[in-house]
């Protein structure tokens, strides 16, 4: 049932991007995956949008050798509820990535060096913007749904409040019309770790700054994780491995942390980190509108959502 072996593709767009900041961002490359065929009227196109550090690999393996299949592979193939037989799926790594899209790590036209701190602060309403070029250049005139949590959630809402005539139904799970003072507050500390750490050199580093990207990682795990969850998950079990006593031995839930803290730092930038986190804190899907009701008002179509009452975000 699986999609099987899966190939990512590129697209650079010679065009140039005017962002909700002013600023101007081009040329565009985006990376996608697709799964599944158009069909003739290119009718049966379904986007899924990622997470904060998510990417493109959404379902299947790039190759026999690659031991973990894409973040969403459970849902994603013949006859499982993304249906492959059915609909065409596509995954697009926004713009502010580091797994392909333009972001901090890609090389600046302007200068021939990496962007780093000179990529412009963009959006979520950007990152949507940049996605309907892609659509547009496949010749999908209307997508079957914008299916997408979390950051994905915002991006699929952006979707229905900004293009509701290129989408006939948007799924939102565990997002937020705008994040909360809490919520900017954690991503605050979490940028606070990078910031602070000696090897950042204000993002001209030229390797990741290893404990401070783990440390806000780690604040982020606290975030993705509710109460509940973490009690179901770890209690108050102490590893084996380390005396009660010792003064360095750790509770699961401390080990858990750590481990991916630093397992995360081998397979994410810390400048996109920090672009993807002001992204999601400048979010507002009102933003230019009065109030939620009036930013609503054009959806014709419907959109449904998931939400979790143990969700801190």
């Amino acid at each position: 049932m699986s999609v099987g072996i899966v190939q990512p593709q590129s697209v650079t767009f010679d065009t140039e991007l005017r962002l909700e900041s002013g600023r101007i961002l081009g040329p565009i490359t985006l990376v996608f995956e697709t799964y599944g065929q158009l069909n003739a009227d290119r009718s049966n196109a379904i986007l899924v949008t990622h997470a904060w550090t998510g990417s493109a690999h959404l379902a299947g393996r790039h190759s026999e050798e690659e031991t973990r299949p894409g973040w969403w592979d459970e849902i994603v193939g013949p006859g499982r509820l993304l249906d492959t037989d059915r609909y065409c799926v596509i995954c697009i790594n926004v713009i502010g990535s580091c797994y392909g899209s333009t972001g901090p790590t890609s090389t600046n036209p302007r200068t021939g060096k990496r962007y780093n701190l000179g990529f412009p602060v963009i959006t979520v309403r950007d990152m949507v913007r940049a996605q309907l070029l892609l659509i547009d250049h496949l010749g999908i005139d209307r997508l079957v749904t914008v299916l997408g949590g979390s950051m994905g959630g915002m991006q699929a809402l952006e979707w229905a409040t900004q293009f509701p005539d290129r989408l006939a139904s948007a799924v939102v799970l565990a997002t937020s019309p705008r994040p909360s003072a809490q919520a900017i507050a954690l991503n605050a500390v979490a940028r606070w770790a990078i910031f602070n750490d000696p090897t950042w050199k204000k993002g001209e580093y030229r390797k990741n700054p290893k404990d401070g990207l783990a440390l806000a990682r780690g604040v982020g795990h606290i975030t993705f994780l509710s109460d509940e969850s973490m009690t179901a998950k770890f209690g108050r079990r102490f590893s084996a491995r380390d005396g009660l006593f010792d003064f360095f031995g750790q509770f699961e839930v401390e080990r858990y942390l750590t481990y991916n803290g630093y397992n995360f730092v081998d397979r994410f930038d810390a400048n996109s980190f920090l672009y993807l986190a002001k992204a999601l804190d400048l979010y507002d899907v009102a933003w230019g509108c009065e109030s939620l009701e009036e930013a609503f008002q054009p959806v014709p179509v419907p959109i449904q959502f998931f939400a979790f009452t143990s969700d801190w975000l």
